[in-house]
């Protein structure tokens, strides 16, 4: 899971299992397979990047 930060200031964890898209409008948004949308203070690239940073710990440090 990965942590991002919503438009409140809140710290959420996210499945990263189950992002569909992330697009930036200009507000970052990730929807996920489930049809929920979250918005988020992180750039798409970020939203990116933390999801290649968990999955190379999960998979290189197993």
């Amino acid at each position: 899971m990965i942590d991002v930060t919503k438009m409140n200031g809140s710290v959420i964890s996210v499945n990263n299992d189950l992002i569909e898209i992330i697009e930036e409008t200009p507000d970052t948004v990730i929807t996920l397979t489930t049809g929920r949308k979250i918005i988020v203070k992180e750039s798409r690239q970020d939203v990116k990047n933390l999801v290649k940073s968990y999955k190379k710990e999960l998979y290189c440090n197993g």
